[in-house]
């Protein structure tokens, strides 16, 4: 037996070696992984919006009437003030009207003038002749009977006195009508006064009327299109200009609904124009929607703008960002080393001891491409990229020497 042991001890040898090579070869196949360490640094977490600038009103500027268009005061871009004349029209139609209303006036005017001056003290001194003269007759009627009392007259006489009476007395009816008329608050004084009052809000008609042929600026605005010339006919309706109301610069954006919770009323933001990438201004929230956007999901906000830089204009897309958190020096991990994002928890790849570990965290704030770890991990901590593919318990190692990437690296693919 000793003899056939010391015969075949060569073939254990190279058992134990090949079991040995085995191992060292599975040892070998070990995936290769990448791995970004977690560092401490500063974080901010802001939100991202777009959104336009929005003026406070639009104002449209037609003419109320068909006329040749004779002159146009502004171009686009132009600032105006309340009252400045915008567009001049023409119309001969409305002209005519003005001068017939002013005919008009004046003789009504005329009319009022002659009752007061020369009809009314006529009639009063016709009033008084004729009182004068019914006095007259009636003396006459009484001498007249006296006489024939006494026989010294027929009675024809007597009739002849009383119908002069009689007359006298008619003149002076008809003589009191005539003078009452043409007094303040008589029938005359009060048509000539109707005449003249319906002749002056003619007047004032035509004057409106031709005052709608200056098209002035109703407040103070910027024009923001022109789409007249001269010599072209405006159309009742049509818009010639379209101006801006001067106000406070407005920005209309919608943040997502989620971030409901880091937004209030004053918060700050910087706003950057697409047109103006390298020139930020700030803003500041003025208003919040009371309701969310089911289809989007989406809140709007209204922010105000204080001191507006001048390249800015109506309808313009910006940038809005705000900060909502700001942490000097925590533990921070890249987003894209996350796996299996819950809200405030995730979970992550960690290598230790060529192992493939599963590991839970807690989160903080969110920055751009960064997250704060709370919970679950060290400062120098490697972390194996989602891109790897390696999965929890396999053994892993890192490729050729100790690579690790940098917080601003991306993983290579």
């Amino acid at each position: 037996m000793a003899a056939l042991l010391r015969r075949s001890w060569p073939w254990w040898i190279v058992a134990g070696l090949g079991l040995l090579a085995f191992a060292l070869w599975f040892a070998q196949r070990a995936r290769e992984v990448e791995v970004v360490s977690v560092a401490r640094g500063p974080i901010v977490q802001s939100i991202l919006a777009t959104g336009h600038i929005d003026t406070p009103a639009r104002i449209s500027v037609s003419s109320q009437a068909a006329a040749r268009v004779e002159a146009v005061m502004v171009r686009e871009g132009d600032a105006v003030r309340a009252g400045q004349l915008l567009v001049r029209l023409r119309s001969d139609e409305a002209e005519a009207a003005l001068d017939a209303a002013r005919a008009a006036l004046r003789e009504a005017e005329g009319r009022q003038r002659q009752i007061e001056q020369v009809q009314r003290p006529v009639l009063e001194q016709q009033r008084l002749q004729a009182q004068a003269n019914r006095e007259l007759a009636r003396r006459e009627l009484e001498r007249v009977r006296a006489l024939a009392g006494r026989g010294y007259v027929s009675q024809s006489r007597v009739d002849e006195a009383r119908r002069q009476l009689d007359t006298a007395a008619a003149a002076l009816v008809a003589a009191q009508v005539q003078a009452d008329g043409v007094r303040p608050g008589g029938i005359e004084a009060e048509l000539a006064l109707a005449r003249v009052v319906q002749a002056r809000a003619s007047l004032a008609g035509a004057e409106a009327r031709l005052d709608t042929l200056a098209l002035v600026a109703p407040d103070d605005a910027t024009v923001l299109t022109r789409q007249v010339e001269p010599g072209d006919t405006a159309q009742v309706g049509r818009a010639l200009l379209t101006l801006a109301r001067s106000g406070t610069t407005r920005i209309i954006a919608t943040i997502d609904e989620r971030n409901l919770r880091w937004v209030a009323l004053g918060q700050k933001a910087s706003v950057l124009a697409d047109a103006f990438p390298g020139q930020a201004f700030e803003a500041r929230i003025s208003w919040l929607a009371p309701s969310i956007d089911l289809q989007r999901g989406t809140v709007e906000i209204w922010l105000e703008v204080a001191e507006p830089p001048a390249f800015l204009r109506p309808d313009m897309t910006v940038s809005v960002e705000l900060v909502v958190a700001r942490r000097a020096d925590v533990l921070r991990l890249p987003a894209w080393a996350l796996r299996e994002t819950q809200g405030e928890t995730a979970s992550v790849l960690l290598m230790r001891d060529g192992v493939a570990e599963a590991r839970s965290l807690r989160l903080g704030i969110r920055g751009v491409g960064v997250v704060e770890i709370i919970d679950g991990l060290a400062e120098g901590d490697w972390v194996i990229t989602p891109e790897s593919g390696a999965t929890a318990g396999e053994r892993v190692k890192l490729p050729g020497p100790r690579a690790r990437l940098n917080m601003g690296e991306l993983p290579t693919r």
